[in-house]
């Protein structure tokens, strides 16, 4: 059987003496793995570094199988991606993010979308700009994956106004009125992921964005990860670094 898909480099292995295990994320086919035959030629090899979108074919006796790939380059981001240290470990995080939480071969088509959006911008400007978009492709996986936030109303009042908080249990927006005493036990909900205007300003600045990739990071984790054993992955974290290191 074969298809065809676009298609971003998550991954690439060695494997034989020319071959090359590649993980993709295809838009129509998940998360996928297949061989490249030759895959570590100096024609091939640049085409198949992370961060760059592919046009491939795929085919295998069986769905089941590994199979192989036959891959075109639709998009060149690796040399930008890997030029700087926050693009990087930007590009890194996607990765590590995407191998980690979704399952293989179940399509997400939004994710993949919303990924080279992200990738392109990672690739064009500054992570001031990016890790808003970053946070909110985050938002947008836990969405996919069946856990989104329920930031509609307040969950203790059904208020749709002044929604400042998110419960760490049931991923629902809390108002400062709802909030109460119990506000700082709350993770608190940055207005961008709400929809709403900055409290910073046109855009969204260092505290705002530390505050969703907090929030995202919470819920990633604990219903995304931990349930199937496995941790935040350590390119996830060193992205929280970055952004520590640039307030």
């Amino acid at each position: 059987m074969e298809w065809s898909d676009n298609a971003i480099v998550l991954s690439s292995r060695p494997h034989g003496e020319s071959g090359v295990i590649l993980e993709l994320l295809t838009r129509d086919h998940g998360r996928h793995l297949g061989l490249v035959r030759g895959g570590t030629s100096r024609r091939i090899r640049p085409t198949l570094q992370p961060g760059n979108s592919l046009d491939v074919q795929w085919r295998g006796r069986l769905a089941e199988h590994l199979g192989s790939y036959t891959a075109e380059l639709a998009k060149a981001r690796a040399g930008a991606l890997m030029e700087g240290r926050d693009s990087l470990a930007g590009l890194n995080a996607f990765a590590a993010i995407c191998a980690a939480a979704l399952p293989e071969r179940q399509p997400y088509p939004p994710v993949f979308v919303a990924g080279e959006i992200l990738l392109d911008a990672m690739a064009s400007s500054d992570a001031a700009h990016w890790l808003t978009l970053y946070a909110r492709w985050e938002a947008g996986l836990l969405e996919a994956l069946g856990f989104g936030l329920d930031l509609s109303e307040c969950a203790a009042t059904g208020e749709t106004e002044d929604l400042a908080y998110v419960s760490p249990r049931s991923g629902r927006a809390v108002s400062r009125a709802g909030a109460g005493i119990y506000a700082d036990r709350l993770f608190k909900l940055p207005p961008f992921l709400g929809g709403q205007r900055s409290d910073e300003g046109d855009d969204p600045g260092p505290v705002e964005i530390a505050a969703a990739l907090r929030l995202t990071g919470h819920f990633l984790h604990e219903r995304v990860l931990e349930p199937h054993g496995a941790a935040m992955p350590l390119a996830r974290i060193r992205l929280d670094s970055l952004l520590s290191e640039s307030r």
